[in-house]
């Protein structure tokens, strides 16, 4: 919070693992509630920034989402991704990315296409019909500022502008230095001809968590 504080946010998001990636020691409902309750008590201090209150769920083979939707439900923001079975043929990976989107509590897609560079290629997902799907159910695509994902690429930016569709900027900050990883986002949205009007989290937080909030 502080770190973020320093470059000037108003409010940063704090979006753990959920318990499915254990090798990063993800969060089941219990040690997420518990985060909960302590960024609460941060909140309630004087500080001049608001921490979020959310979580990077896993999207199952299935498309259901890694952790109950109780839990899910007092969250400010829900960012799901896919960590697994990234070799599905194109529409089976389509479609369980639009079953997880049905879930009332999703939010934000994650690293939309999977891709680390330098390491392994996108997986097979057809990035227009995910974009129309999450533009019918008010749900947004992340463009990941990490400079081995820079996910979505430019390409799939400048798609979503065209559709109509929104998009969140990402640090996926695993440090506080890794906030700098900002700059490297932005580039790829500019890139694909991205203005701030065209990023959800340009805007203050009472005016993003209107746009959050699923009909």
């Amino acid at each position: 919070a502080e770190a973020a504080k320093e470059r000037g946010y108003d409010y940063l998001a704090v979006t753990e693992h959920s318990k499915r990636l254990t090798v990063a020691r993800g969060l089941d409902e219990k040690r997420l509630r518990d985060q909960m309750r302590e960024i609460d008590r941060l909140n309630e201090q004087p500080s001049g920034i608001r921490l979020l209150k959310g979580i990077e769920c896993d999207i199952l083979e299935d498309g259901s989402l890694d952790l109950d939707n109780e839990v899910l439900a007092e969250l400010d923001l829900v960012v799901c991704s896919i960590h697994s079975k990234f070799d599905l043929p194109a529409d089976k990976q389509t479609e369980r990315v639009i079953r997880a989107m049905d879930n009332p509590h999703f939010n934000i897609l994650a690293h939309p296409t999977g891709r680390m560079i330098g390491q392994r290629g996108p997986h097979e997902l057809d990035v227009e019909r995910t974009v129309e799907a999450a533009l019918q159910r008010g749900c947004f695509l992340e463009i990941n500022a990490q400079p081995d994902r820079l996910d979505l690429n430019d390409k799939h930016c400048r798609l979503a502008k065209e559709m109509g569709l929104k998009l969140a900027l990402s640090t996926d900050a695993h440090s506080t230095t890794s906030l700098d990883y900002v700059r490297y986002g932005i580039d790829q949205a500019r890139r694909g001809w991205l203005e701030p009007d065209d990023v959800i989290n340009t805007r203050k937080w009472g005016e993003l968590k209107k746009l959050l909030k699923r009909s």
